[in-house]
């Protein structure tokens, strides 16, 4: 029964789709160009979603995410590239061939491993001229690109034999920072502060955090005390821009203590 569900709900999206293509003025113009930027908004909305842990959110925008889905391949489908269905394929094959320890004879217990395994797969299917980098999306954000990289590279036995010896990358690219900060050559603080970051994630990669939700979660926690802080000098007939120093550390600390 409820797999009897899924399927109708899955047929009725593919025919509402056939309908907004044929006759909303909206959707019959739209082409895979068109939908680009839409498609990555739409991606970050339910970044946001997940962020907050918001069921409701989560629900509606992969429901959007998935009109996506359903867009493109409607697209490919009219260009006689492919259609859903093809998508669906693709997906479970590649899926099928990247789990071998789950559907052949390769052993994998940890997700070490598993990862391992996904990215020798992944490098031996592509294109070997790309290189074990080359399938990382140029498009994706600079942090979220690190990640990845750090990620590929390691598959590869490339890093740092024991996760503590990170710091020590950190320490050096913190000291290289500070001695370009003195020459003030723009470029070479910039060079600099691009090799803290990527130790940084780095870090975060190897002590397994998300570096893009833990400064999301710092971004979300300077504004609600900042809020607070605006609020509170507002209530005293004041501006921060107003205030002294001290005074506003004195409201800092009371939105610290407000969490």
């Amino acid at each position: 029964m409820e797999q009897d569900k899924r399927l109708e709900a899955t047929a009725r999206v593919l025919e509402v789709m056939n309908t907004l293509r044929k006759e909303c003025p909206w959707d019959r113009q739209q082409t895979f160009e068109s939908l680009r930027n839409n498609t990555i908004e739409e991606a970050f909305e339910l970044v946001d979603a997940i962020t907050d842990r918001n069921m409701d959110g989560i629900k509606e925008e992969l429901g959007d995410l998935l009109l996506h889905v359903v867009f493109y391949s409607k697209m490919g489908e009219e260009e006689g590239a492919f259609d859903y269905t093809d998508v669906c394929n693709a997906l479970c094959d590649k899926l099928i061939y990247r789990h071998p320890h789950i559907y052949g004879d390769i052993h994998a217990e940890t997700p070490e491993e598993v990862l391992a395994n996904w990215e020798a797969l992944k490098l031996r299917k592509k294109n070997r001229k790309s290189g074990t980098l080359g399938g990382v999306p140029r498009s994706l954000p600079a942090m979220v690109k690190a990640f990845r990289v750090g990620e590929k590279a390691a598959a590869t036995g490339f890093d740092w034999q024991h996760k503590e010896d990170v710091w020590d990358k950190v320490r050096e690219e913190i000291a290289e920072v500070e001695a370009e900060m003195k020459s003030g050559s723009k470029e070479n603080m910039e060079a600099e502060f691009g090799d803290l970051f990527f130790a940084l994630i780095n870090a975060c990669r190897l002590y397994g955090v998300d570096p893009e939700s833990a400064l999301e979660r710092t971004n979300k926690k300077f504004i609600s005390r900042f809020n607070y802080m605006e609020k509170q000098a507002e209530t005293q007939g004041h501006t921060l821009h107003e205030l002294k120093s001290d005074e506003m550390e004195e409201l800092w600390e009371q939105a610290k203590d407000q969490e």
